[in-house]
């Protein structure tokens, strides 16, 4: 998946390091923590 399609959603985990990213042409929620890859979280209900 191309990166510039992910969103950011800010969050005060941002501070933590742990960042959240929504991706809205297949509705998938992703997260990064520090410098490891990011992983999806859960589906978005439609």
């Amino acid at each position: 998946m191309a990166y510039y399609l992910f969103k950011e959603i800010w969050t005060p985990l941002k501070f933590l390091r742990i960042r959240i990213f929504y991706e809205p042409t297949e509705r998938k929620y992703w997260v990064k923590v520090g410098n490891k890859p990011r992983k999806r979280m859960f589906e978005r209900a439609s």
